[in-house]
């Protein structure tokens, strides 16, 4: 069941953030051939909870079925719908390295709406070569291309060093969505909508949670020794 599209309210940003994590959780549904799904188990598939998944679907106007729970394939095209992902965005890789060549030879993006259209890099001698299914371009060609090609979206795929201008000139190319993927931290205008992906905080992050459960076992032991010394003690007094 949906709402009225005109009175939906406001998405905010933490409900966005898991918005793909719905959407990949019910494509996997689907590809099982399930047809309907709960809140309580899409928020167990999802990792979240039950009343977060509904408080966030009600922002688009849906609210399931008692008894029955949200209908996949609905709910698939809504979220889809809402994330832009009917619409077919033309994305230019700036920065062909061995990330840039990944990201270039990904088969993934088409099914999902991002069409590659152009991986530039400002390497010379790498200007001519092929990456994928694309010819690397010059980057002071990307305002051409920009335009020629109606790049929406940006991804920034340079050593730190360069990021910044990479982005400056995506900007000025008038692309307003830009992924930045280089370690470092980038600025744009008010109207640029700017997401960064760093691997290296990420894998931080992983090792902290690592060293946690590594350490467990250690802490576990020295509570046990600790508790048993001032039992002994207790017991003599």
């Amino acid at each position: 069941m949906s709402a009225d599209p005109a009175l939906r309210r406001e998405i905010p940003d933490a409900t966005v953030a898991r918005l793909p994590e719905y959407l990949r959780t019910l494509s996997r549904l689907a590809e099982d051939g399930v047809a309907s799904v709960s809140s309580e188990r899409l928020a167990e598939l999802a990792g979240v909870n039950a009343a977060k998944v509904r408080k966030d679907l009600s922002y688009l106007g849906s609210y399931g079925t008692r008894g029955v729970g949200y209908d996949v394939e609905h709910l698939l095209h809504e979220i889809s719908r809402e994330l832009g992902l009917t619409h077919d965005w033309p994305v230019a890789i700036v920065g062909v390295g061995n990330l840039g060549h990944a990201l270039a030879n990904y088969r993934g993006f088409g099914a999902r709406g991002y069409r590659v259209v152009a991986a530039v890099d400002a390497d010379p001698e790498k200007v001519g070569q092929s990456v994928g299914d694309l010819t690397i371009e010059s980057l002071d060609d990307l305002p051409k291309i920009a335009r020629a090609r109606g790049v929406a979206i940006g991804i920034i795929a340079t050593p730190a060093h360069a990021a910044q201008e990479v982005a400056d000139r995506l900007v000025d190319a008038g692309v307003t969505s830009i992924l930045n993927f280089a370690p470092t931290v980038v600025s744009a205008p008010a109207g640029v909508s700017l997401r960064k992906v760093d691997l290296a905080i990420e894998l931080q992050i992983l090792s902290f949670y690592q060293q946690r459960r590594d350490d467990a076992p250690v802490r576990a032991v020295e509570n046990h020794d600790g508790e048993r010394r001032n039992g002994e003690t207790a017991a003599r007094r």
